[in-house]
């Protein structure tokens, strides 16, 4: 492809009438055009033999068959809809397709969104979409670019023809749709948008020719829906103007893609004990996109003396304990601690004073030390106990150095936001993206911990790193009551954020209130050998 871009250039630069038939014959052939001189970024060939991060983007059948299909929506004036699984290049077709009607359909405008600003346009960054759209500008042959074209008309989320007048505009969120009209709008990742219902009505007087793309979430989404109601579309089918037309992209599709590729994926996200993210981005399993219990029973039965079974499982490292506080009602307090990885006590009582719960825990921590205390310090019974903690410490000093006591906001945002919910995994969805909070992200990361140290002790081949165990004391004498409410809680979409939420008591359950101070207990994970830097919340006491 190389040798042949370089002979046409040297006889676009020899003969210039070759230049308008080109373009004349571009114009009506999208497909060639992005085969012949649109190229792609990957990062991931940085440092393999061989490969370029920047190359010719060559596109496989499917992939032809989804620009006809964008190109079919537009002439046809009707709505379309892609269910893709991941990494299928379904976003970078687009692409293509709005730099080549920015090109060769002069006064054409097309309209770009998505549920977060990075993700439309942030400068520099290739995963944005905008970014795509200018590395794709940059690296398409001058001749074919507008006359006194450059990077002055590629700004933030907009990108302009002097020549034509042709536009390319970008929508974050809720705004999707407010802007100018629009001859074609395509939605990226729209399965996971916060108000869809509000972002489909204002589309609905931007343009004719909406265009959703994403990988599935869960069941009853206006994604979902709109899937559902839709027609599927192969090539040769006519295009339907008044219903969804829908075109699926499924791994199979995928000419590197075969059955050892998905028994090796299949196999990884049975390793970490996520076959919903697998439902969801390859299979395109709306049903199976979303958790259900978060901890099996199995699993902390499994958890249960750990440590003497396994090696490099143990109760080496300092003290940390997690405090939950009763709210009201029947609730009742909840004391956790662990040494190292192995939990060693739980205990839980009904004193309603907050200043007797803080001095209770205190009393227990002064007599583990060195020890971080995490406390629940949401709403007004957290706050009392925070007063109680800083009289203790700066009225009183009575609280030594080597007791932490660190407030633990289960409504606080996400720990590590822009990491992966999948470690490893540079395709899985960003924490901040796939959870709700800390307290579903705690909840997830700890049922991890369970649902790993079932496998080291079920699975002989299993590969594990001990400190992403953990171990249960069979003389503590809550056992029954920690199982119980270990398993009860369930995680589900959010119908408001579509992000993973925990229903700690399910209907006809109480708040797992031992639960809840493990939780707390082992997340944050800070224990000896951690190598992850988090951002902490402020300790009010202590170094």
């Amino acid at each position: 492809m190389k040798a042949w871009r370089s002979k046409k250039l040297a006889e676009f630069e020899r003969d210039p009438s070759t230049i308008a038939v080109a373009k004349a014959h571009y114009k009506d052939n999208p497909v060639n055009f992005i085969n012949d001189w649109c190229d792609t970024y990957d990062p991931r060939n940085e440092f393999t033999p061989g490969k370029d991060t920047f190359f010719p983007l060559i596109m496989f059948p499917r992939q032809q068959e989804l620009v006809e299909f964008m190109v079919g929506c537009l002439t046809n004036q009707a709505p379309g809809l892609v269910e893709k699984s991941r990494d299928m290049g379904a976003t970078w077709i687009a692409c293509c397709v709005s730099v080549w009607l920015f090109l060769f359909h002069g006064g054409s405008s097309v309209g770009w969104g998505s549920q977060k600003a990075e993700y439309v346009d942030e400068l520099g960054n290739p995963k944005s979409i905008f970014e795509k759209m200018r590395i794709l500008l940059r690296r398409v042959p001058k001749e074919f670019l507008p006359d006194g074209f450059g990077e002055r008309f590629m700004v933030l989320r907009r990108i302009r023809n002097p020549s034509t007048g042709s536009v390319i505009g970008g929508d974050v969120g809720d705004n999707i749709g407010r802007g100018d009209r629009t001859a074609i709008y395509f939605k990226d990742e729209s399965a996971w948008y916060e108000h869809p219902e509000l972002i489909e009505a204002s589309l609905s007087n931007t343009t004719r020719v909406p265009i959703d793309i994403s990988s599935v979430s869960g069941l009853g989404t206006l994604f979902h829906r709109k899937r559902e109601a839709g027609i599927i579309w192969e090539p040769g089918q006519e295009f339907h103007r008044y219903k969804v037309n829908v075109f699926i992209m499924d791994w199979r599709d995928h000419p590197d893609k075969n059955q050892e590729w998905y028994d090796g994926i299949s196999q990884y996200h049975a390793d970490q004990g996520t076959p919903h993210v697998l439902a969801r981005e390859v299979d395109r399993d709306y049903a199976g996109a979303a958790e259900g219990r978060i901890i099996e029973p199995e699993w902390v039965r499994a958890s249960v003396d750990a440590d003497l079974h396994i090696a490099g499982l143990d109760d080496s490292g300092s003290y940390t304990a997690g405090l939950d506080i009763a709210d009201g009602g029947g609730d009742r307090n909840a004391l956790a601690l662990r040494k190292g990885r192995v939990l060693i006590s739980a205990e839980e009582w009904g004193e309603r004073d907050t200043g007797v719960t803080a001095r209770r825990a205190i009393k227990t921590c002064q007599d583990n030390r060195p020890i971080e205390l995490n406390y629940d310090s949401c709403g007004g019974y957290g706050a009392s106990v925070k007063a109680e903690f800083n009289r203790l410490s700066t009225d009183l000093g009575l609280l030594p150095k080597d007791l932490k006591v660190v407030p633990w906001n289960a409504a606080a945002r996400v720990l590590e936001p822009g990491g992966r919910s999948v470690p490893g995994d540079p395709q899985s969805i960003l924490n901040k993206d796939q959870f709700e909070n800390l307290k579903a992200q705690a909840w997830w990361e700890v049922s991890r911990k369970f649902y790993r140290t079932w496998r080291a002790r079920t699975d002989p081949t299993y590969k594990f790193d001990p400190n992403d165990l953990i171990s249960l004391r069979s003389n503590i004498g809550l056992m029954r009551q920690i199982e119980k409410e270990l398993c009860q809680a369930t995680m589900t979409m959010s119908a408001k954020t579509n992000k993973l939420v925990v229903d700690k008591a399910p209907e006809g359950t109480r708040s797992p209130n031992v639960a809840d101070a493990i939780v707390m207990c082992f997340w944050p994970w800070r224990g000896p050998a951690t190598t992850t830097s988090y951002e902490l919340p402020r300790i009010i006491h202590g170094d």
